[in-house]
C-alpha cells in the first residue's frame, strides 16, 4: 500500500565524556593533567533519495538513534566524533516536529541529495586538561558529554508532479494516464479502482512533465470522506490541474453537478488548490453521439471560461491536444517546482547567548528553583559526587550571576536550590551538598 504519512522518533547521539587523567612517565615528575575531550555525538540527517517511492519503509522501524561520541582518554587523546545517521526519504517529503527546540521546525526536501539535520548530536565533555590553570594546577574532574536532540517528527509526502488529473471516481483519469504515458494504472469499470496516486511522464523534445493520477474525490472528501481526501495534499505541488469530467456517467448523474462537487472539495482543502490553473478534459467521448459531444464542448467552454478538450482513451481522440495543452500550460522554467516557497533544508538561526538566560523562582519556605537551559546543561556536565567538581560548579554559578539573583530573591545560606530536577543545600563559600 502507498504510504504518504509517517511518524518517526529521532535522537542525536550523546557526547562522549571528558577524561580525568594525569601524565605518568618515568623521569617526568609532576607530569600534570592530560585528560582528553569527549567526541561529539552523531547527528540524525534526512536525505532526499530519488530511489524512494513512499514512506512505507518507516512502518518497519520508526526509531532512529545516532551513536554516542567517543570518550576522551589520557595523553590528551580526544574521543572520536560519531558518524552521522542518514535516514533516506523520497523527494517531496515534508518533516515537521519539535526536536531540541522550543519552536516547531519545518523542512521541505524536494531535490535529490538535499539534506536536513533534524536532531543534532550532543557536545562532548572537556577533559581535566582544560581546567588546569595557575590556581587549579591538578584538577581531578572532567565534564560529561551532553545528550543530543530528540523528539518526534511528522513526515508527509507530497508527490512531485507538474500536473494532476482530478475528478470523481471512474471519471476516466487512469485510462487517460495509461494512454498518454507509460504508466500502468489499474483500470476497471467500478469506482475507486485507483487506491493510490500513480505517476507517469510525458516526454517532449526538450523537456519532460510528470503527470499524476489522483484517486477519485467525492462529496465531503476534504472532511475525510472516501479515499481521495488522503491524497489531496499531493495536488498542492502541481502547477496545473486537469479536471476530468465523464460526459455520460454510468450512474446517470449530472456532469455539471459532478464538476461542481470536485471543485468545492478542492476549495475546501485549501493549500492553494482553488487558484491553480486548470483545464477541463471531457472524457469517454466515444460513448456519446457526436452532435451531443460538440454541443457539450461549447457549453463547457462558456461555463468555465477556460480551455476544454474532448477526449477518448479508447479511440485516442483529443490526446494529442491534451498533451500539447499540458506542455504549454506548465511553464518550462517552473516544471517540477513547488507551489509554495520551500524552506531550506539546512536552515539554522544562531542567537548568541540564547542559552545563557535563567530565571529564579521561590518555591516555598527556604526553597528556590533556577530555570534556564544553559544553567541546566552546566549542571548536567558535572559529576555531583565529586567535591572538586562541585566547587567549580559554584564558581560558574557565581560568575554567570545565579548566586546574585538568588540573594535578590531572598535566598539565605543553607536554603534549598533546585536546578534541573536536582535539589542542593546551597551555602556559598562552602561545597554544594
Amino acid at each position: 500500500m502507498f504510504a504518504d504519512t509517517a511518524r518517526i522518533f529521532v535522537r542525536g547521539g550523546a557526547g562522549g565524556d571528558g577524561s580525568t587523567s594525569f601524565r605518568r612517565e618515568a623521569h617526568v615528575p609532576k607530569g600534570g593533567p592530560d585528560g582528553g575531550d569527549g567526541g561529539r555525538g552523531g547527528d540524525v540527517v534526512l536525505v532526499c533519495d530519488p530511489s524512494r517511492r513512499d514512506l512505507g519503509a518507516f512502518r518497519r522501524g520508526a526509531h532512529f538513534r545516532a551513536k554516542r561520541g567517543g570518550h576522551g582518554e589520557g595523553s590528551q587523546r580526544h574521543g572520536a566524533t560519531a558518524a552521522v545517521l542518514e535516514v533516506p526519504v523520497p523527494p517531496g517529503t515534508v518533516a515537521e516536529g519539535w526536536v531540541g527546540s522550543d519552536q516547531e521546525a519545518h523542512w521541505d526536501l524536494t531535490q535529490p541529495g538535499q539534506r536536513a539535520t533534524v536532531a543534532r548530536g550532543g557536545p562532548g565533555g572537556k577533559g581535566n586538561k582544560r581546567f588546569a590553570g595557575s590556581t587549579r594546577q591538578a584538577p581531578r574532574f572532567a565534564e560529561r558529554g551532553l545528550a543530543g536532540d530528540e523528539g518526534w517528527l511528522e513526515l508527509r509526502l507530497k508527490l512531485m508532479a507538474d500536473a494532476g488529473l482530478v475528478g470523481l471516481p471512474n471519471a476516466g483519469k487512469s485510462s487517460l494516464l495509461a494512454r498518454m504515458t507509460r504508466a500502468a494504472p489499474r483500470v476497471a469499470d467500478y469506482p475507486f479502482t485507483t487506491l493510490e496516486p500513480v505517476l507517469g511522464t510525458i516526454d517532449a523534445d526538450d523537456r519532460q512533465l510528470v503527470l499524476a493520477d489522483i484517486p477519485g474525490l467525492i462529496e465531503g472528501a476534504s472532511a475525510g470522506a472516501g479515499l481521495g481526501h488522503e491524497f489531496l495534499a499531493h495536488v498542492e505541488r502541481c502547477r496545473l490541474l486537469v479536471h476530468v469530467v465523464d460526459l455520460s456517467p454510468a450512474d446517470g448523474s449530472d456532469p455539471v453537478a459532478n464538476h461542481a462537487t470536485v471543485e468545492e472539495e478542492l476549495r475546501e482543502h485549501g493549500g492553494g488548490l482553488a487558484v491553480l490553473p486548470r483545464l477541463v478534459a471531457l472524457s469517454k467521448a466515444d460513448l456519446v453521439p457526436e452532435d451531443t459531444v460538440a454541443t457539450a464542448a461549447q457549453e463547457w467552454r462558456a461555463r468555465t471560461g477556460g480551455e476544454v478538450i474532448v477526449t477518448s482513451a479508447a479511440t485516442g481522440r483529443g490526446l494529442g491536444d491534451l498533451r500539447a495543452a499540458l506542455l504549454s500550460g506548465v511553464p518550462q522554467e517552473a516544471a517540477g517546482a513547488t507551489t509554495e516557497t520551500a524552506v531550506e533544508a539546512e536552515h539554522r538561526i544562531y542567537r548568541p547567548g540564547a542559552d545563557e538566560g535563567f530565571r529564579v523562582q521561590r518555591k516555598g519556605e527556604r526553597a528556590f528553583r533556577v530555570e534556564g537551559r544553559g544553567v541546566e546543561r552546566l549542571l548536567a556536565r558535572h559529576d555531583l559526587g565529586n567535591e572538586e567538581a562541585l566547587r567549580y560548579l559554584e564558581e560558574r554559578l557565581r560568575d554567570i550571576g545565579v548566586i546574585k539573583a538568588l540573594h535578590a530573591a531572598g535566598f539565605e545560606p543553607g536554603d534549598d536550590v533546585e536546578i534541573g530536577g536536582t535539589v542542593f543545600e546551597l551555602d556559598p563559600g562552602a561545597p554544594l551538598r
